[in-house]
């Protein structure tokens, strides 16, 4: 099987795995406690006006019926109608995606760039006191909840010392950036509008941090591990007796090879983020998926719930997907490996 092949027909399972995401999310929503319709009209309403919404909604219609009736619906484009905000969810998961999606990258920026760098440090200073520090501190990273650490974030750096806000995406006094990828950093320096760009810097640092300190720890744990591996290896052995500088050898060639265990728990972390987002966001008050997904599952809207997690899978598999696609790239043994089963 050629790798192009492998590509295309992992990319075609995604297709089967959203579907069936789809009836178990679909099946889930139905059997909710609540009335959605008296939840959407309010307790003042009458009991013909529910009825009336029910079956405008089609929720008088046998089960099977509504399922198909959904997926036409997802086969023309539509997510349904929010029975909260009297759109299609589609519209509204365009407009709160953006901020989770800016706040999950920057996390996982943060994350890949400092873990990598720490299991670089202590596999080169292994067993020294360097390298015990730092995985006492990645056991504590892994260790704490991520709302503790917002609110303590929130206590000592913003109310005690004063340095970073608490919540929120941008001061409420400055102006966002016109809205062209949805992302405040990118869109604030594309009109290069400098306020907005330090005032949304300011506001993701904090959010980002707390999402980040656990994958920080997870990634420098791998790295750490498969370095050590690479380090006992006949290559590295033979390239250090021959001079070679340690500093190229490690990070030009060792480094490569111990990344691709990396990846697999850099590809799974970024897919959890999504849904992992949910708290940080509630602490941090970010106006991001995780409200708009809490608020559809309060008013049991369940066309915002189908929705919000199809979109959660669907990125999900589209991370899996790409962290293979990397693999092939970063070990050509996989590649060749394929090509010679063919």
């Amino acid at each position: 099987m050629k790798y192009r092949d492998f590509i295309i027909r992992r990319s075609l399972q995604i297709i089967p795995t959203l579907f069936g995401l789809l009836i178990l999310i679909f099946f889930i929503s139905r059997i909710l406690p609540g009335d959605p319709a008296r939840l959407a009209l309010g307790p003042e309403a009458t009991k013909e006006q529910v009825e009336a919404l029910r079956r405008r909604l089609g929720l008088d219609k046998p089960f099977y019926i509504q399922f198909l009736v959904y997926v036409e619906q997802l086969l023309r484009g539509s997510l349904g109608t929010s029975l909260y905000t009297y759109r299609d969810v589609m519209e509204d998961v365009l407009v709160y995606f953006p901020a989770t999606f800016e706040l999950i990258t920057f996390s996982m920026i943060i994350a890949v760039i400092i873990g990598t760098l720490l299991g670089i440090i202590t596999a080169a200073k292994r067993n020294t006191w360097v390298d015990h520090i730092f995985r006492v501190l990645a056991f504590s990273g892994v260790s704490m909840p991520r709302f503790w650490l917002g609110i303590m974030f929130q206590i000592i750096v913003a109310y005690q010392l004063g340095l970073l806000p608490t919540t929120g995406r941008i001061d409420p006094f400055i102006e966002p950036p016109k809205h062209i990828t949805g992302f405040y950093l990118i869109d604030s320096l594309l009109c290069l509008n400098m306020e907005a760009f330090v005032s949304s810097l300011k506001h993701i640092i904090l959010p980002a941090i707390t999402l980040a300190l656990s994958p920080i720890a997870q990634i420098m744990r791998i790295v750490r591990a498969s370095m050590l591996e690479e380090m006992e290896k006949d290559y590295f052995l033979v390239a250090k007796a021959n001079g070679l500088p340690e500093n190229i050898l490690i990070y030009k060639y060792t480094l490569r090879n111990a990344f691709s265990a990396a990846l697999t728990i850099i590809g799974l972390l970024y897919g959890y983020f999504l849904a992992g987002a949910f708290v940080v966001e509630t602490v941090f008050s970010w106006p991001g998926l995780a409200k708009y997904g809490i608020r559809a599952l309060l008013y049991k809207d369940f066309n915002a719930v189908i929705g919000v997690t199809l979109v959660i899978g669907l990125f999900y598999s589209l991370v899996n997907l790409v962290v293979d696609v990397l693999y092939g790239y970063l070990d050509p043994r996989i590649r060749l490996r394929m090509e010679v089963k063919r």
